[in-house]
């Protein structure tokens, strides 16, 4: 499977390297995210721990491609809340994207955002091991910023598939409980940026940006050990963030969400139901 996602790989660049010789510069943002309860698809992957998480985004010379590292891990050792505990939990997310968008400027215009995550734990990646739990995914999203005829309020949809990176493993095949991680998600999502005028002298504009999203859950469940999630509606979650332009290309960015757990099991996205959580970000954009 490495070998095939290698190979992908090469022939994704070489069909773009052409493309990228004669488009513009290179851009991007690198940054840290802090979050007071890490939530991953509804899942919280360290209970109620707090998170860091730095990433790099890039834009590939204005092409429409792009590529994306983020680490997640919960801060603070020596808890266990299941049997892998956190050191192992540590999680790197390798995203490959292209995107675009389709009729710009009609009110039926759509952006679209495809994507190829490569998710990798790197203390529990040995290949065809019981312990592996890396994971892989495809996903395609989009967006109509124009259908609605209300400037800022933009509806969106994304689809999910994953699966196990091997499937001789304890997300995969081995699972005590009988199932895999490999499955389906649809994400419905419904986004409005506020503009708020003549706060402060400092900042004479700020866009408030509301978000919020309802998922459709069939089979994505990245708990080596949980009972896997089959397909329900499993939760609904709303929240609110803006951007602070601290000058010199830093933007920090607040965050506060609510998440509304629909699933009755207690082994479900959510074990402690309904949960809320914030996020503090601060990158730099190149």
């Amino acid at each position: 499977m490495k070998k095939m996602v290698l190979l992908i790989a090469v022939v994704l660049f070489g069909m773009v390297a052409p493309v990228l010789a004669q488009e513009g510069d290179l851009h991007g943002d690198i940054g840290y995210k802090y979050d007071t309860m890490h939530v991953w698809r509804g899942f919280e992957t360290w209970g109620h721990h707090s998170g860091s998480n730095p990433f790099i985004d890039l834009d590939l010379f204005g092409s429409g491609f792009g590529l994306s590292v983020e680490g997640h891990w919960a801060n603070g050792t020596g808890h266990n809340p299941d049997m892998l505990g956190y050191s192992n939990e540590q999680r790197w997310d390798y995203t490959l994207f292209y995107q675009n968008k389709l009729s710009a400027g009609d009110a039926l215009e759509t952006d679209y955002k495809v994507s190829y995550v490569y998710y990798n734990y790197p203390s529990m990646s040995a290949t065809n091991s019981e312990s592996s739990i890396d994971l892989q995914e495809l996903n395609a999203l989009l967006a109509w910023p124009n259908i609605t005829g209300v400037k800022g309020l933009v509806p969106a949809y994304c689809i999910i598939k994953m699966w196990p990176s091997n499937d001789n493993t304890i997300v995969g095949d081995r699972n005590a409980n009988g199932g895999t991680a490999s499955g389906w998600a649809h994400v419905f999502m419904l986004n409005y940026a506020l503009p708020l005028e003549n706060i402060t002298p400092e900042i004479p504009k700020q866009n408030l940006d509301f978000h919020t999203e309802l998922v459709w859950n069939d089979g994505i469940d990245p708990r080596p050990n949980g009972n896997y999630t089959s397909s329900d509606w499993t939760d609904f979650v709303f929240g609110v963030s803006t951007d602070f332009d601290l000058g010199s290309n830093f933007i920090f960015t607040p965050g506060v969400y609510h998440q509304i757990t629909m699933e009755d099991s207690a082994t479900g996205v959510a074990p402690n139901h309904d949960i809320t959580w914030a996020d503090l970000t601060i990158k730099y954009k190149f």
